[in-house]
Parts: structure tokens; C-alpha cells; sequence
């Protein structure tokens, strides 16, 4: 099947989004190894070596057969059931293998924070899910070498942040299937995840400067599994948790447009459509914080978004990368078959077809334009175009795992125009959207801020004090102006300096996945718009604008290909100065919008005249 043949589907129905699915994991059907255990379907590599990428891979397509396989076909047409059950001959014969020592695919012993850890989660949901499909089918010895491989995980150590989630799954399917399980592990790990988690429904990964989407798709997620299944043996914790998704939902909900297409942002974007995994998953855990026709219509329309876009490769691989198939932006964790993480989001096949969730009319949720969101320390803004920016401060991942600056730090990131990541240090090659960069002047190498040693968020402003290189003292000021947005930064060097301020990176090719609709055409130099202090990306799929208030030199700049998430081929406005030590102040005005009242925007510049300078 191609790629292509993803777009434009209905996916109204439970059968739709199976039928989705099942076309989504047929050209991996040859990729799996002989006896079934591992998936091969690419060569790059993860910091975790070939044998448990390919595992891995094996796994990770359980998130969407588990729940396939939970409902027993009800609903469903005979021709999705007949293919579902030969995926299950296809799996069940991978597990025999993968958990038999004897076997030359056996999954391997694991040690203190392996990665096969993770893949546990996908195994244990299943065969929660669907025992009579996965469980009882095993011979008694298939069954004992199956909980043995399993039960390590309680022998090792694991990560303290959401991986804790892992063991307690597998000990959840210990309960479920009546074996005995660890419940001093449960104990020790529900009592990390409650070290991580804040109020209002939101948690922190591990570390309390790194709230992203691994709240939703990953605390969440599978703490609501855990309630929708544990509700009769644990209804204390599963009501916490219940609790915690219900508040979480409001505040979750804004980082998508109507129409379900999010803000990318932080890390392991790669995964793609699991964002919206938790939407179903607390449909199924009862955590219903919003309607069930928004959280549908939140959940099916980023499926839709998803499928128009060039995820896949030609044979209908799901590919790394986001908007298409990038290594740039990945991380050292993103071997071939990770993306299928994004499966989270067939959760939804696990919720009958009389379920509220199928059963209730989509529904667009309603936003107010700007939103302060407290926990994440960001503002978030929404128009009546879909256009969705987010305005964080303080966020900082807890370890480099691949450009984690670009991931967290810029200034905003936008569902429709994106954010990129650094190829070098230069201004092309470093594609420095949405960030304030300088370098010592007599220097090459710019450098973007990292981290923050003061920060404020209110309901109409964002504001962080950073010191940008040992000599240069910088604070800036946001103030989100619908399309526009204000940036004041006061500076004190030392040195002199030349500093830059990019604005949005928008496409020189119209991207039909990024803005449909709109006109074809190439960018010619007769589309950008000078003026003394102003300069406008002027193209008929969109503009990106950058005003300053203050002087210094706007100029165009062409990023270098495939940095930017959305499109490969990029240029970013940007504000250009040489400052001498001192202090000094700048007032730069940016706008990105794709509403196609660009004429409308570029003439109602935001009003600096309160700003002191």
C-alpha cells in the first residue's frame, strides 16, 4: 500500500481506525525475522544495539493490536477480523520465541535499565487486554518462560521518572492473569511517580524542569490503562488516578488546535500521533475531564492530520522523523521501529463500539485565546484559523538526548509553522527561529540561551532572565499579540557583541501538509517585503514577518535544508545587530500566520509605545 493512501480517510467508526491500523502494519509483514520475534524494518541505529531495536520494533505494534484483539471483533467486518487474527498467529508465535531462552530469537536476559524494559509496557497491556487471545493459548511451558522473561524486570533497577510505569504494568498483568506479582515493587514505584507529580493533574518526567508530552502519553497514558482494568483490585489508586486525568484534560486540550493538530514541542516527537493517546485512554480509565465528542474529535481529527502528511516511506513504513522523514531532530533513542510508539493512539480500538467515545458527534472544544497554563509555565494562544502557539519558560530536559535546546527553549512554538533544530553555528546552518543568538563579534559561532536563572508567567506576558555567555546578561520579555508577538530584550554586555533574533521559519515551497489549500507556487525574491526596519516573507501559502522598533538590519535568512520539523526547505526572518558594551534595549515584533489575511497583518504592527526603553 502507498503512502499516499493514508490521506483523506473518513475515520469515523471503530472499523475505520482498524482498517487504518491493519493497512498501516501490512508492509511490515515481511520485515519480521524468521521465527517472528524481531522486526527489522530500517538501519540507522539507537543507543541500545540492533537486538533490542528489533525487538523493540515487535513491540511497539502491540499498542495498536492489543486493543485490536480486546473487543473480540465485536463491530467489526468479518475481513478486519479474519486479518486481526492472523496477526495474532504472527505474534503469539514471536512471544513463544522472544521469551524462550533456547531459541536463537530469545529477547535476552535484561539488566539495570535496559531498553527492553520500555517494550515490556506494550506486552503487558496486551495480554491484559486480550488473555483468552494471548494467554490462554500458551502451553503451560510457553506460559511459565513467558512470566519468567517478564519477572526480571522486578530484579532491576529502572529509571526514576516515568519508567516506573513500566513495572507496575507488568505486575498490573501478573494481578490480571492470577500469578503472583511484586507488590512491594508497585508500592516503590507508585510512590516515584507520586514524587513526580505536581497538582492539577500534572507531573514532571523525572525531572521537575521537564513537563511535555511524556505527561500525556506516558504518566497518563498508562495510568489510566491501570485504572480502566485495576478499578475492582486497587480502586483507591485508580480513583487518583482517575482524579489526575480529569484535571489534566482542560489544561491538555490546549495544546491542540479544533481540528487536532498540535503544538510540536520537547522531545520524542517522532511518536507523532501518540499525543493524542490520552484522549482514549482516559475514555477507557474514566477519566472523562472533557466530553466525549471533543475528546474524539481531538483524538480522530490528529489521526487526520497525521495521515495527510509524508510520514512513511514509499513501501508505507512509518519513518523517523515529524512532518517527514527526518534524523536531524531525533533522538539517540529512535531506532527504526520507534515511531510506532504513536500506535498508543489505536487505544481507542480497546473502547466497545457502544462506548460514549464512538457514540458521541464530534466535537470542537472551545478556547479562550489566551491561556495561562501554570504547571508547564507557558501561555498558549488559539485564533479562529487553528493556529496554536505556545510561549514556555523554564522548561529544560534532563539530559541531552539530541537538540534539546531547539526542543524546549525557543521562544514559541506554533502547530502550523513548527520550530527547527541546528546543523552548526552559523545562522543558516544553526536555522535559529523563534530564539535570541550572539556571538563575540571578532567570533563565529553563535550560541542560543540555555536555561533560565529567573522566570515569570502571567496571563499576558512571559518573561526570563538568562545569562546567554559568561559576558552577556540578557532579559526578555514576551508579549503574545494574536499572530504577532512583541520580544524586549534588555541586554548587558561586556563584550561586543552581534546579536540576532529569528522569527518564524516558513517553507519557499507551498507544503500541502502544512498548508492545504492554499496557492501552489515557488518562492521568488519579489515576494519579500522590505522596509527600513521590516522585512515580510510575503508568500501565498503564508507570511512570517519581522518588525524592530529599536533599529538594526532585517534580512532573510536561508536555513539550511531540513531543520525545520514541517518543511525541508526553510527561510527565517530575522533582526541583525552589532551592539558595543553596555546596556542596551531591543523591541522586535514577529508574525507568523496562514489565515490568508496576510495584508490584513502585516499592516497592524502591535502597539510598543508602553514598553520602556
Amino acid at each position: 500500500m502507498r503512502a499516499e493512501s493514508f490521506a483523506n480517510r473518513s475515520l469515523e467508526t471503530r472499523n475505520d481506525v482498524a482498517v487504518l491500523l491493519l493497512d498501516m502494519i501490512r508492509p511490515l509483514k515481511p520485515m519480521y525475522s524468521q521465527g517472528k520475534a524481531w522486526l527489522h524494518v530500517g538501519d540507522t541505529g539507537a543507543h541500545y544495539g540492533v537486538k533490542a531495536a528489533r525487538m523493540e520494533g515487535f513491540a511497539r505494534v502491540l499498542w495498536g493490536l492489543g486493543p485490536l484483539w480486546a473487543q473480540n471483533g465485536e463491530g467489526l467486518t468479518d475481513d478486519v477480523c479474519l486479518e486481526a487474527e492472523i496477526w495474532r498467529q504472527i505474534y503469539l508465535e514471536g512471544i513463544v520465541h522472544g521469551t524462550d531462552p533456547k531459541h536463537e530469537e530469545y529477547w535476552g536476559e535484561l539488566a539495570d535499565y535496559d531498553q527492553k524494559m520500555v517494550e515490556m509496557a506494550s506486552l503487558a497491556v496486551a495480554f491484559s487486554l486480550a488473555p483468552d487471545k494471548l494467554w490462554k493459548p500458551l502451553d503451560p511451558a510457553q506460559q511459565e518462560r513467558f512470566l519468567c522473561w517478564m519477572d526480571q524486570i522486578n530484579h532491576k533497577n529502572i529509571h526514576p521518572n516515568n519508567w516506573r510505569f513500566f513495572r507496575i504494568l507488568v505486575n498490573m498483568m501478573f494481578q490480571l492473569l492470577e500469578v503472583p506479582h511484586c507488590a512491594e515493587r508497585v508500592k516503590e514505584d507508585f510512590e516515584v511517580i507520586d514524587r513526580c507529580y505536581t497538582e492539577d493533574g500534572w507531573y514532571f518526567d523525572g525531572n521537575p524542569g521537564q513537563v511535555d508530552y511524556y505527561i500525556p502519553f506516558a504518566f497518563h497514558f498508562y495510568g489510566l490503562v491501570y485504572a480502566g482494568l485495576m478499578e475492582e483490585r486497587d480502586p483507591g489508586r485508580c480513583a487518583v488516578l482517575r482524579e489526575r486525568g480529569k484535571l489534566f484534560a482542560e489544561d491538555f486540550s490546549y495544546w491542540f488546535a479544533g481540528d487536532g493538530n498540535e503544538i510540536p514541542f520537547g522531545r520524542s516527537l517522532t511518536y507523532r500521533f501518540a499525543h493524542s493517546a490520552f484522549f482514549p485512554a482516559a475514555a477507557f480509565g474514566k477519566a472523562e475531564g472533557l466530553p466525549a465528542g471533543v475528546m474524539k474529535a481531538l483524538t480522530l481529527g490528529n489521526l487526520r492530520t497525521w495521515m495527510k502528511r509524508p510520514i512513511f516511506d514509499g513501501s508505507g513504513v512509518l519513518t523517523i522523523g515529524y512532518g517527514y522523514p527526518n534524523l536531524f531532530m531525533s533522538e539517540k533513542y529512535n531506532a527504526p521501529g520507534s515511531p510506532y510508539w504513536a500506535f498508543k493512539a489505536f487505544f481507542m480500538l480497546a473502547l466497545p463500539d457502544s462506548h460514549p467515545f464512538w457514540q458521541s458527534r464530534e466535537t470542537r472544544p472551545e478556547y479562550e485565546p489566551v491561556k495561562l497554563l501554570r504547571h508547564p509555565h507557558m501561555l498558549v494562544t488559539h485564533d479562529g484559523n487553528q493556529h496554536v502557539m505556545a510561549y514556555p519558560v523554564a522548561q529544560k530536559a534532563g539530559q541531552n538526548h539530541g537538540a534539546c535546546q531547539e526542543k524546549y527553549q525557543k521562544f514559541v512554538y506554533s502547530n502550523q509553522f513548527g520550530f527547527s533544530v541546528s546543523r552548526g553555528t552559523g545562522l543558516a546552518e544553526g536555522a535559529f527561529d523563534n530564539t535570541f543568538v550572539i556571538k563575540p563579534a571578532k567570533e563565529d559561532c553563535y550560541r542560543m540561551r540555555n536555561g533560565c536563572e529567573k522566570y515569570q508567567v502571567s496571563g499576558d506576558f512571559m518573561y526570563m532572565k538568562y545569562r546567554i555567555h559568561p559576558d552577556v546578561l540578557v532579559e526578555t520579555t514576551l508579549y503574545p499579540r494574536g499572530p504577532w508577538h512583541i520580544r524586549v530584550h534588555r541586554i548587558q554586555t561586556e563584550i561586543e557583541i552581534d546579536a540576532a533574533d529569528g522569527g518564524f521559519a516558513i517553507e519557499t515551497e507551498p507544503c500541502f501538509h502544512v498548508a492545504p489549500g492554499r496557492e501552489s507556487g515557488k518562492f521568488q525574491p519579489e515576494m519579500v517585503k522590505t522596509g527600513k526596519h521590516s522585512l515580510y516573507a510575503d508568500f501565498p501559502w503564508g507570511v512570517s514577518g519581522a518588525v524592530s522598533e529599536t533599529g538594526g538590519a532585517c534580512e532573510l535568512v536561508t536555513a539550511f535544508p531540513n531543520t525545520n520539523l514541517f518543511s525541508n526547505l526553510t527561510v527565517i526572518p530575522m533582526v541583525k545587530q552589532r551592539l558595543a558594551p553596555g546596556s542596551h534595549v531591543l523591541v522586535h515584533c514577529f508574525l507568523a500566520d496562514r489565515s490568508g489575511q496576510r495584508n490584513r497583518w502585516m499592516e497592524e504592527v502591535p502597539d510598543t509605545s508602553f514598553i520602556k526603553r
